[in-house]
C-alpha cells in the first residue's frame, strides 16, 4: 500500500506498535523447557488483548498465531511440542491485522548459552537490516536493498537465503511490491516510491543459499548444522530516512 492519510500512517503506527511489543514480549519468555506452541500461546494472547489478530492465520489459516522458527528451521515454523533448550537460536515472526492494516516484524533470539556462531549471525543480519534501511528511500532502486544486505553478508564469510525475502505490506500481509530480494538483483529494475509501505527482512545464513520444506506444508529449513537468522521491520518510505512502524514504543 501507499500511505494516503494521517489516518493511514497512525493505523500502521498502531498495529505495528502491537506487534513489537508482542515480539519483545515473546523473546522476553524464551528459556529451556518451554514449548513453541506455549510460546506461541502467549503471543496470541497479546495480540487478542490488543484488538488484533494473526495476520498468518487470518490469511493463510497457519496453525498458529506466530511463526517460530529453531535452529535449522529458517522461517516458518509452526509452534506446536518442540521444546526450547539451552543453546537454540529461535526466530519469531509476529504479522498481524488491526482495523484493516497489517504490520510484520520478526527477530532472532539465542537461548544461553550462545554459540559464537549464533551471536555472529545475530549480529551481521542487525547490521545488514541496518544498512539495508539507509538505502531505503524515495527514488532509489529496490535492488539495493538487497545489494546492502548481501554486502554485509558476504563481509563475513556468510550467505544469504535467496528464496525468502522482503515484500510490500500494509493492507494485506503479502501485497506489492512482491519478492524484495535479500541479494543483488541486477535484473529488478524497480524504484521505491514516496509512502509506500514494504518489509525489510534478511535471512542471513552460515552457509545456505536456499531453504527446502519440510514436509509438514509450511516450515522451511537448510541442512543440518547450518542456521539463519531474520530480523524485520515494517517501513514507510520517505524521500529520507525511512518511517519505522515496528517499534514498541
Amino acid at each position: 500500500m501507499s500511505i494516503t492519510s494521517e489516518k493511514d500512517l497512525d493505523g500502521l503506527r498502531r498495529i505495528g506498535r502491537i506487534v513489537a511489543r508482542c515480539l519483545q514480549l515473546m523473546h522476553s519468555k524464551l528459556e529451556p523447557g518451554i514449548t513453541t506452541a506455549e510460546l506461541d500461546a502467549l503471543g496470541g494472547a497479546f495480540l487478542a488483548s490488543q484488538g488484533a489478530r494473526s495476520a498468518p492465520r487470518l490469511t493463510y489459516d497457519f496453525p498458529g498465531d506466530t511463526c517460530i522458527s529453531v535452529n535449522e528451521e529458517a522461517a516458518h515454523g509452526i509452534p506446536g511440542v518442540r521444546v526450547i533448550r539451552a543453546g537454540d537460536l529461535v526466530n519469531i515472526d509476529v504479522s498481524a491485522e488491526l482495523d484493516g492494516y497489517f504490520a510484520d516484524t520478526g527477530g532472532s533470539a539465542i537461548v544461553p548459552p550462545e554459540s559464537k556462531l549464533h551471536r555472529q549471525l545475530c549480529d551481521v543480519t542487525r547490521q545488514a537490516l541496518e544498512n539495508a534501511l539507509l538505502e531505503a528511500r524515495a527514488g532509489a532502486k529496490l535492488n539495493r536493498i538487497g545489494l546492502a544486505i548481501e554486502t554485509e553478508a558476504r563481509r563475513h564469510g556468510l550467505t544469504v537465503i535467496e528464496n525468502l525475502g522482503s515484500h510490500g505490506v500494509g493492507r494485506a500481509l503479502h501485497e506489492e511490491p512482491g519478492f524484495i530480494a535479500g541479494y543483488y538483483d541486477k535484473k529488478d529494475r524497480r524504484v521505491l516510491r514516496e509512502n509506500q509501505v514494504i518489509t525489510i527482512e534478511p535471512f542471513v545464513s552460515s552457509g545456505a543459499r536456499e531453504v527446502s520444506e519440510n514436509g509438514d506444508g509450511w516450515t522451511l529449513v537448510t541442512s543440518p548444522g547450518v542456521f539463519t537468522a531474520q530480523y524485520e521491520h515494517t517501513i514507510v518510505i520517505t524521500k529520507g530516512k525511512p518511517l519505522i512502524m515496528t517499534l514498541p514504543a
